[in-house]
């Protein structure tokens, strides 16, 4: 294995002080609780292990010690998690944010259509505009900083968006042309003739948007506090919704009326790869890592990618599959998972970071319930411009309702920059 270290995703300090009432010193506490339980987990996994050794089996309740710890360790994690998301949400709208009279007079009309269901001004800013994300189904293009705090929030929460490629496109599809046969190449000398060269061979992917709605709810007594700020309570309200969504569609999504997830593709074994599946690595056990050296199967993984690849690699699974690779050791007695170097970094699974993302399969027979690759190069996502909010003050009437929709498409666009850790035999 390489030397090289690698930064984690957050390396600039947690503020001070939060509007969520959530200080650096809370952070700090809960870093310092998960380190202390990551050492205590270490004890403990090793006093299993030397049972392991020396009588071919261990104690009931050390495996329950570790367990307990591990499951702890994700606990802790996950409280890490929540204060660091608090922590990064922002200030009031506001402040130093560039200022143009477009953009306040669509604020405004804007606030006056959620508050009142004043439609006047924002039909006649959209009709001036021409706007590329006009929808026929009706509703109204949100301001641009309420898109960009919601896709800024999405790319938080959604585990796969953060290390995917993101395009934005006006069209309902994204078409992408590849080479399946380049040029025909060679040396020649200086003065001798150049054969003429073989026409490369092109095929196209395409990248559909589908439509991504959340619905959220609104008493006429919030509308009518002018001390709530709109612009925050949509994209708080629709943050949750749509990153979980979306979340569930890059990992396993079919890609019918949805995003196409990297797991729904065809899976081949490594050795047999070809271009339109997603080669695998097999445990050699069913459902389980290898009883003797487990930890041979990540290095295959790892090494399966290109050198141009593996470069910019990342671990992605689930939380339960990491307890299982949290006990795994190198030869030397090194633990192969290693804790984030300081709050709100990353854990890193031999030196490459890990993405934990709860819509990864449970290790079982022949799951494929780790991914490692280059998903900047493997993974694309569209994004259609625009997100469009529906007010409807009937349907559940003393509620008014904010149908809010944005599109989004995704797929694999490079079968060569991921591959899968299959829990099985072959």
């Amino acid at each position: 294995m390489t030397d090289q270290t690698y930064p984690t995703r957050l390396e600039t300090p947690v503020p001070l002080e939060t509007k969520s009432g959530h200080s650096a010193s809370d952070l700090t506490d809960a870093f310092d609780e998960f380190m202390t339980s990551f050492e205590a987990f270490k004890d403990a996994n090793d006093e299993r292990l030397q049972a392991l050794e020396t009588r071919m089996t261990s104690d009931p309740l050390t495996d329950e010690k570790v367990n307990r710890i591990n499951t702890a360790l994700d606990e802790q994690k996950r409280a890490m998690d929540h204060l660091i998301l608090k922590a990064g949400r922002p200030a009031r709208a506001g402040g130093d944010r560039p200022w143009s009279p477009a953009l306040a007079e669509h604020k405004t009309a804007f606030e006056r259509y959620v508050r009142s269901g004043s439609e006047q001004g924002l039909h006649q800013l959209e009709e001036k505009a021409l706007s590329a994300g006009s929808d026929p189904d009706g509703g109204y293009l949100v301001p641009d900083e309420v898109e960009t705090e919601i896709g800024r929030r999405l790319t938080t929460l959604s585990p796969i968006r953060a290390i995917s490629s993101v395009r934005q496109v006006s069209s309902s599809v994204y078409k992408k042309p590849f080479a399946t046969t380049g040029p025909a190449t060679g040396w020649v000398a200086e003065t001798a003739v150049r054969p003429q060269t073989a026409t490369p061979t092109l095929a196209e992917l395409q990248f559909p948007v589908m439509e991504l709605y959340a619905m959220p709810a609104a008493t006429s007594t919030l509308l009518d506090d002018s001390a709530v700020n709109i612009d925050q309570w949509i994209a708080d309200e629709v943050q949750i919704a749509f990153a979980e969504q979306e979340g569930e569609a890059f990992v396993k999504g079919d890609g019918v009326n949805k995003p196409r997830g990297f797991l729904d593709y065809t899976t081949v074994d490594e050795s047999g790869w070809s271009w339109g599946n997603i080669g695998t690595i097999a445990t050699g056990a069913d459902g389980d890592f290898a009883s003797s050296s487990p930890s041979d199967v990540l290095i295959d993984t790892i090494y399966a990618l290109k050198a141009g690849y593996r470069q910019n690699g990342n671990w992605v699974m689930n939380r339960s599959t990491q307890a299982a690779v949290r006990k795994l050791k190198d030869a030397d007695g090194n633990y192969l998972w290693q804790p984030p170097a300081q709050a709100g970094g990353q854990a890193s699974l031999m030196n490459f970071p890990l993405v934990e993302a709860e819509d990864m399969p449970d290790i079982a027979s022949d799951a494929t319930a780790i991914a490692f690759g280059d998903f900047r190069r493997g993974y694309l996502i569209i994004d259609r411009l625009g997100v469009r909010i529906l007010r409807d003050p009937y349907s559940s009437k003393p509620y008014v309702l904010f149908y809010t929709t944005k599109r989004v498409g995704g797929g694999v666009q490079d079968f060569d920059a991921i591959k899968l850790v299959k829990f099985g035999t072959s």
